[in-house]
């Protein structure tokens, strides 16, 4: 939903944290972008444009300011629906592709020439696809340089720049400022083995209190921890492990995520799956007003509703494989067992299993059918060399059929609109209902209202 320039207005004079990451205030007299939360006085109306992203009003000439930090606002939903392609660069792009690989390389990736991508870009963002990652890898390192103590050079590393040079020139472009002159702390030091703190905020509301309840009843012990106020849990991209812990700040309207990596390189693929996991960045004004459409009332039991995400499109699939047909109790346990198998494990952590380690380990210790243990080795062979969002090709899978590839979909890849309508549980939630419900009015939203209908049975 596009804005007009009166509701931005509205917004940012309300400072309306509601708003904030969907639209961002240039001030002509100053030179500065803010966001809609911004404590400085309010410009007047005549002195302002809006945009829809920082990228846009950095590329009309402003910079951002250093009181609201924009780097740190929610992120903006301003290009989705518009196109799939375009929405998967995006994606690739905020989590460094073009900082490890060329545009050629990328564009291979989406299926699409060069050609094609570049005016893809121009047309719907108003840049090209490098000067697009160069002010992502840029905003990630101001934040980093605000809310970390790593070194300038660990942030360089961790951005993708591949020297200190090319990051200086590249951030005193794009931001008018040096590092060492954003940097709060001078000279802060961080020891190998500390945390990188970063701080993530949304859009309030949000029902921490659902998301802490649908973690806890599926939680894996040693591959998650969960307590009043935090979610956590490993992972691993190749060669690459980590764990995260991100606690929730209800008065910040963030989350504080403490992170560990063996490669600095995965830091910006790691934060946008936590943003990914947590759905920090979901309009859930817009959201509830099309559930409430499609239940027929004005008004939700809940607010705030949040997608929770699950690692990787892989445990999501091998997750709803070991829950066909199972309660959750009954699928978590058989998680666990799977978890445990993996002998990269720790005394202090556990990871869940890659495609390659699953096909190696012995499942005849899980107690389930042979029939769907076949079906876990055909998903890791499949997963091994194949994408996993390529619905078509998963059914043609044993054993997988429409549950088990939306599911997948729903939580591994967060696609918002998935109607698991087959569900048992969704059959028990519409039960209940005093009337019935059009899901083709919750369009493009429909896996919230699954969420929702689930959570009405708790």
């Amino acid at each position: 939903m596009e804005l007009t320039p009166t509701q931005c207005q509205q917004a940012r004079l309300a400072r309306d944290t509601r708003y904030d990451g969907l639209f961002f205030t240039a001030v002509k007299t100053t030179g500065i972008y803010c966001r809609s939360i911004c404590p400085a006085p309010a410009p007047k109306e005549v002195n302002v444009e809006y945009f829809p992203t920082a990228v846009a009003a950095a590329q009309a000439g402003y910079r951002p300011c250093l009181r609201c930090r924009p780097d740190s606002a929610p992120g903006s939903p301003a290009w989705l629906g518009k196109n799939a392609t375009l929405n998967r660069a995006l994606r690739l792009i905020d989590e460094g592709a073009l900082a490890e690989q060329s545009l050629t390389q990328l564009a291979d990736r989406l299926g699409i020439t060069e050609r094609y991508l570049r005016r893809l870009f121009s047309d719907e963002v108003g840049l090209s696809p490098k000067a697009y990652s160069l002010y992502r890898q840029c905003l990630l390192a101001k934040q980093l340089l605000h809310d970390s103590t790593m070194p300038i050079t660990e942030i360089a590393l961790a951005c993708g720049f591949h020297s200190i040079r090319r990051f200086n020139d590249c951030f005193k472009q794009q931001f008018s400022l040096t590092p060492s002159q954003v940097r709060k702390q001078e000279g802060g030091r961080r020891d190998s083995g500390q945390a990188i703190e970063i701080l993530l905020s949304y859009r309030p509301p949000y029902d921490w209190q659902g998301l802490h309840q649908f973690y806890a009843s599926r939680l894996i012990p040693g591959l998650e921890w969960l307590d009043a106020q935090s979610y956590g849990r490993t992972f691993h991209y190749g060669t690459c492990k980590g764990r995260f812990t991100a606690t929730h700040l209800a008065e910040k309207s963030a989350f504080r995520a403490s992170i560990h990596l063996s490669n600095l390189t995965y830091l910006p693929r790691v934060i946008q799956n936590i943003r990914r996991c947590l759905d920090l960045d979901a309009d859930t004004r817009l959201i509830e007003s099309q559930l409430c459409q499609a239940m027929g009332t004005t008004s939700l039991i809940k607010a705030g509703l949040r997608l929770p995400g699950i690692w990787s499109p892989f445990e999501a699939g091998i997750r709803a494989i070991l829950g066909q047909q199972v309660s959750v109790k009954a699928a978590r346990n058989l998680v666990s067992q799977l978890v445990a198998l993996n002998p990269e494990n720790d005394e202090a952590f556990s990871y869940f299993p890659a495609p390659e380690q699953l096909c190696r380990l012995d499942l005849t210790q899980l107690g389930m059918p042979q029939r769907r243990r076949e079906t876990l080795g055909h998903f890791a062979e499949y997963a091994c060399g194949k994408r996993l969002d390529e619905s078509e090709q998963l059914l043609a899978l044993p054993g997988i059929g429409p549950w088990t590839v939306n599911y997948l979909r729903m939580r591994g890849l967060s696609d918002p609109d998935i109607y698991l309508s087959s569900d048992l549980g969704i059959k028990k939630a519409i039960a209940k209902l005093p009337q019935p419900i059009d899901d083709q009015l919750a369009a493009p939203w429909r896996s919230y209202l699954t969420l929702y209908l689930w959570s009405t049975l708790t």
